[in-house]
């Protein structure tokens, strides 16, 4: 598996992603950036994107979907709780603890709202890709429309105890960090 960090427009530089399978056909999650960074880096490594997985239904998250999903006929999977305020309208829903196999890449999706209602973070081997539920230090804002500070600290208690590895942590905006990190200094995770 390859993975391929493309960073979003300015000003909030999203973190997006494609990972790339041993077969050649390519997930992207969150994929904000301009859709021709994505389709230049799978000219490159001469893959086939298949896949589009989106952490959360935020304009600054899903700008270049439409163009991929219309260029390479790629699948995009949401979860049920952002589909009916943004769009674009997914093709599957993502199920809580469910799973999505490509070659040899395997997502597990874990429902987190809070940011959004339908917040999801991915896990794929040794990374977690957060979106907005978890950042380097701190967490998404809950202020936003459909934001919930009481569904945000349940849903990182949640993911607390579904991850006991020290996973990478790949949030949608900043900085990576880690599962221990973030468990040890991040207070929002820290105590409970």
């Amino acid at each position: 598996m390859k993975v391929i960090h493309i960073i979003g427009e300015a000003p909030l530089h999203t973190n997006c992603f494609l990972l790339i399978g041993e077969q050649n056909h390519a997930v992207a999650i969150d994929p904000a950036a301009d859709a021709q960074k994505f389709i230049e880096a799978l000219e490159e490594e001469g893959a086939s994107l298949t896949h589009i997985l989106l952490t959360h239904g935020h304009p600054d998250h899903i700008g270049a979907v439409e163009q991929l999903r219309e260029k390479y006929g790629a699948k995009v999977y949401m979860n049920e709780g952002d589909v009916r305020k943004y769009r674009p309208a997914p093709d599957v829903l993502f199920e809580d603890f469910g799973t999505i196999e490509v070659d040899d890449m395997c997502f597990q999706t874990i429902f987190t709202p809070g940011h959004t209602p339908g917040s999801t973070c991915i896990r794929c081997g040794d990374m977690l890709f957060s979106g907005d539920t978890l950042f380097a230090g701190d967490i998404g804002r809950t202020d936003l429309a459909g934001g919930d500070m009481d569904a945000m600290m349940q849903s990182l208690k949640k993911l607390k105890e579904a991850i006991t590895e020290d996973l990478q942590v790949l949030p949608g905006h900043e900085e990576f960090s880690t599962m221990e990190r973030e468990k040890k200094y991040n207070r929002y995770l820290r105590d409970l």
